[in-house]
């Protein structure tokens, strides 16, 4: 018991590391303006590129933010295709509630953000928990979905579901929860990449600004005891949408073979790997990853029948 005071100093100095504030986080410094609205009591913040081309809305993972697709917005935007991506809530800028966060939740606030941008229908590109989401869309939503890109996603199950039995532990996991800071945000951050080394200071600072907010773990826990990694099990052959899966040779947190897997069940789909990338691929290997993205948009959505596939 005399090392428990000592042990909870070292978790509260964990969370003291200094975040940026707002005005130096993503979209800071880029052409795309940060807005705020309010959807089912929650305020959301999102960038919206405007335009008249196809929307493409961008669904981020677990622990990040629509940073995670700042390498991949301005090469959709610029291949004629309106991009939109937000904080989804808990994560980011956006309110961080106790709830909900179950899967069925949180894909009708995409649809809640639909509305509030006044789409009938968008292509979604979802990663990691963000795939499961708009996969969840385009199975309770069909006619709301023009097209689907699912990379390193959840839903058939992740290794990061030892995480949320653990946040269900009645003792230890509020206690996890509560040890954020910028070294093991760092850790986790890299260990989404083949090559850690591509992750930056600047990227750690990005990441990390979120978590040290006061509500975050609250959020976190919630997001881990309510959501469900394998939610899309024995349903995604509801997916009525063309689908390109894209994965990461080298993800560690999704194992491609699970993306072999979705794809096989999914009738209208193409399913692409990228070499020497992990789980967070769009970081990692964004000039592959735009390429395969914007060729499916401009490709593979038109294609009917069934058969999607295409060359590299």
């Amino acid at each position: 018991m005399k090392r428990l005071p000592l042990l909870l100093a070292l978790v509260t100095a964990g969370c003291r590391a200094r975040a940026l504030p707002e005005s130096q986080l993503f979209p800071a410094g880029t052409p795309f303006v940060a807005r705020y609205v309010e959807i089912e009591g929650t305020r959301i913040r999102y960038v919206d590129g405007g335009g008249h081309g196809v929307p493409v809305i961008f669904l981020h993972g677990l622990g990040a933010s629509m940073y995670a697709w700042r390498k991949n917005l301005p090469a959709v935007a610029a291949a004629g295709f309106r991009v939109i991506a937000y904080d989804n809530r808990g994560f980011g800028l956006s309110d961080k509630p106790a709830g909900p966060y179950d899967n069925a939740s949180l894909a009708g606030l995409t649809i809640g953000l639909m509305d509030s941008l006044r789409l009938p229908e968008a292509v979604l590109i979802g990663h990691s928990m963000g795939g499961a989401i708009a996969a969840e869309v385009a199975i309770d939503y069909p006619a709301r979905v023009r097209g689907l890109v699912l990379i390193g996603s959840a839903g058939l199950g992740a290794r990061e579901a030892a995480l949320l039995r653990v946040a269900r532990w009645p003792l230890i996991g509020p206690f996890v929860l509560a040890f954020r800071g910028r070294r093991l945000t760092a850790r986790i951050l890299k260990s989404t990449y083949a090559d850690p080394t591509k992750v930056t200071e600047a990227d750690v600072d990005q990441y990390y600004a979120p978590v040290a907010e006061p509500q975050y773990a609250r959020a976190l826990g919630g997001v881990l005891r309510q959501f469900r990694v394998d939610g899309l099990a024995g349903r995604l052959d509801h997916v009525a949408a063309p689908t390109l899966v894209l994965w990461g040779e080298q993800d560690r947190i999704v194992p491609v073979g699970l993306g072999r897997a979705m794809a096989t069940e999914i009738s209208r789909s193409a399913f692409l790997t990228v070499q020497r990338a992990g789980h967070a691929v769009q970081e990692e290997a964004p000039d592959e990853v735009n390429r395969l993205v914007v060729k499916f948009l401009r490709e593979g959505l038109p294609r009917i029948p069934a058969d999607l596939a295409f060359g590299r």
